[in-house]
């Protein structure tokens, strides 16, 4: 794992790259050819996607399961008993560890404000009636993997904000099948309905609806480039919760933290994939040698250590900077999905964090454990955009009404004002809306 310095670092592994850059690859451009016989860009093969699904609901559907993942689906819903049945299949264990992920999270979002107000005075009221969504849809990627935490991050805030109806979407195996761990998690979270559908064909689904899937509100989760670029396309037909980039974590330790914690950290974060970012930013040199040496020694112990190297070699390092202070800027100019704090003391530093996804603080605070059961959803931005976005919560799923109940007085009092405004606008109608009203209550006095 390279050791860069602050300058080395920013024109490399701290540069942020344009979302469409990171989504335009050879291979990709490479398969969509082989895929639809002629050379789309990946947006074009998205666009198609979409369109087509539009046009044709599940046909299209069912064609694209055949297409891109060898998929013969005839149904797309899993059926209560499937799911029913994976949930009684798991291991003890594992049920009771889904069952303690899902009570912290439903706990720490209950914590979350969103109630409506309203406030009177002797001119009236103004207020904000808060509501939930109607329907929500959760993608949950799959495929060659499954992802149970990631249905539980998505459909329990949701649940807690009052969404009558949440449906998840998540990509089947080869053999069509979704994973148990998938549908026990579905089942402890309260989905209403899963569906075997992936790719842009699934965003695709729930924006429009089809004689299957229902149109939903809002789609939220993370996916592979053809799915947040498919939600990217869909919005403003329905919301989406955020165009989720490749995952990334960044850690901030200083010369007590433990080198072998460090370099854990760094590994769990590398293993995602390898577009995945893990850095470290320390002012130790001793430090930043000890994680050196200990991210080699720990990676002769890990399954996935050939996409843990390529990872670390395109997108990862260990920067050394002058003091905590320069760490702090440097990670506020980042603005990573993950901030680990590996400090003796780590909540000073807390106050000076601007732009993050998640501040996890302290040694014991580890991302890992944050991924699963701490709380907080881990649906959290990325690429950059912690700068103006947040993790998802409960207020992704409520929507806000504003409330206007001036009365007679106040209209008196506002509407000279009004008028003004709206003559300087050029909006004559807009003043003589307000003049009729005013000029109407003084024939009356």
């Amino acid at each position: 794992m390279r050791i860069l310095s602050a300058e080395e670092a920013g024109s490399s592994i701290l540069r942020r790259r344009p979302l469409n850059e990171a989504m335009h690859s050879p291979e990709i451009e490479a398969r969509n050819r082989e895929m639809f016989g002629e050379p789309l860009t990946t947006e074009q093969a998205v666009a198609r996607i979409i369109d087509d699904v539009k046009e044709n609901g599940d046909d299209a559907i069912r064609r694209y399961a055949r297409l891109l993942d060898g998929n013969a689906l005839e149904a797309f819903e899993v059926t209560r008993s499937e799911i029913d049945e994976a949930a009684a299949s798991l291991p003890s264990g594992l049920r009771d560890a889904l069952e303690t992920a899902a009570g912290r999270i439903r706990t720490f979002h209950a914590r979350q404000p969103g109630g409506s107000w309203t406030h009177w005075d002797e001119e009236g009221g103004t207020g904000q009636i808060v509501r939930p969504l109607d329907r929500v849809g959760v993608y949950v990627p799959g495929g060659g993997a499954a992802y149970p935490s990631s249905l539980l991050m998505a459909v329990i805030p949701a649940r807690v904000a009052g969404v009558r109806e949440v449906v998840v979407v998540t990509p089947p195996g080869r053999d069509g099948a979704v994973p148990p761990a998938v549908l026990a998690a579905a089942s402890v979270a309260g989905s209403d309905k899963v569906y075997r559908i992936g790719g842009a064909q699934a965003i695709a689904a729930m924006a429009h609806g089809t004689a299957t899937v229902p149109r939903v509100d809002k789609i939220v989760g993370p996916g592979n480039v053809f799915v947040t670029l498919a939600k990217r396309l869909v919005y403003g037909i329905v919301d989406i919760d955020q165009l989720a980039g490749p995952t990334e974590t960044l850690l901030i330790a200083d010369e007590t933290a433990r080198p072998d914690l460090a370099a854990a950290d760094l590994l769990a974060q590398a293993e995602h994939d390898t577009m995945a970012s893990a850095i470290l930013i320390t002012p130790s040199s001793t430090l930043a040698l000890s994680v050196q040496q200990a991210v080699e020694d720990q990676l002769t112990e890990l399954d996935r250590a050939d996409t843990i190297r390529s990872s670390l070699a395109q997108h990862g390092g260990i920067v050394l900077v002058s003091d905590l202070a320069a760490a702090a800027e440097l990670a506020n100019s980042y603005a990573p999905e993950h901030l680990c704090l590996l400090l003796a003391d780590p909540w000073p530093l807390v106050d000076g964090i601007q732009n993050a996804g998640g501040i996890f603080v302290g040694e014991h605070s580890s991302e890992a454990l944050g991924d699963y059961v701490t709380g907080p959803s881990h649906i959290m931005p990325t690429g950059g955009s912690a700068r103006f976005h947040s993790p998802l919560s409960v207020r992704d799923f409520l929507k806000i009404t504003s409330l206007f109940a001036v009365n007679e007085k106040a209209e008196k009092r506002l509407g000279p004002a009004a008028i003004r405004l709206a003559e300087a606008e050029g909006l004559s109608a807009h003043a003589m809306a307000i003049r009729r009203r005013l000029s109407k209550d003084r024939n009356e006095d």
